[in-house]
């Protein structure tokens, strides 16, 4: 939209506009902006951009469940490519990113070996690719109910779909067994719905497809885990 609005914005020009945006904002030694930069910076919503990208950001870091990360990569220069301008707790918080990446493919690798997909469109990919997937395994996790808090300890269920993957993570991390979608909407304050519970599931899955919780049995038998 704003390259079509203005004829001398380009991708690159954008994008080069907001290094030269995050240097600045992180007080990096570099020349203020020119007036042709403040022209580009205004007419590509600059800041506007920037915001998007740190939200995005922060939603994947979340999702994974790598918080700790976020103060630390998040809004910095040069993102993953190489910058003279990084500083060297965010060259660590880069590599350890890039570990943890690592780990997590080697722990889906190992799970495929044992029989454990982790679908991420089970409907459309089991018929074409199931019949490919190695025999599970006899290995299971044990199930164990999480126990339902007493309703004066109970907590609001989060409105924003960022906070619902935290909250989710953080009661499935601290359960000592495998939960279902009915066990954690009970938790929850209020009335304990099929919308909420429809909701909680969806939240499950999406935290499974991205490598923060694992998943044991289908269908109504799922139930949900956080590797310790």
């Amino acid at each position: 939209e704003r390259i079509a609005a203005h004829d001398f914005l380009t991708m690159t020009g954008l994008y080069n506009g907001l290094e030269r945006l995050r240097e600045i904002q992180n007080t990096c030694t570099v020349p203020p902006l020119s007036a042709a930069e403040k022209d580009l910076h205004q007419a590509g919503l600059i800041s506007v951009l920037a915001q998007l990208h740190d939200d995005i950001d922060r939603a994947v870091l979340g999702a994974y469940g790598w918080d700790d990360l976020i103060p630390r990569l998040v809004g910095k220069p040069g993102a993953t490519l190489p910058s003279e301008h990084k500083s060297e707790d965010q060259q660590s918080a880069e590599e350890e990113l890039l570990k943890r990446l690592v780990d997590l493919n080697l722990a889906r690798a190992a799970d495929e070996k044992r029989g454990i997909i982790h679908w991420l469109r089970p409907d459309y990919q089991i018929p074409k690719l199931g019949k490919k997937a190695p025999a599970r395994s006899d290995e299971q996790a044990v199930e164990l109910d999480l126990n339902i808090a007493p309703t004066d300890t109970r907590h609001k269920f989060p409105s924003q779909p960022f906070e619902q993957l935290l909250a989710v993570r953080k009661l499935v991390t601290a359960s000592p067994a495998p939960v279902s979608p009915q066990n954690l909407s009970t938790i929850f304050e209020g009335r304990n719905t099929p919308a909420r519970k429809q909701r909680i599931a969806r939240v499950l899955e999406n935290l499974v497809a991205t490598g923060s919780l694992r998943m044991e049995g289908e269908g109504d038998g799922a139930r949900y885990f956080a590797v310790k």
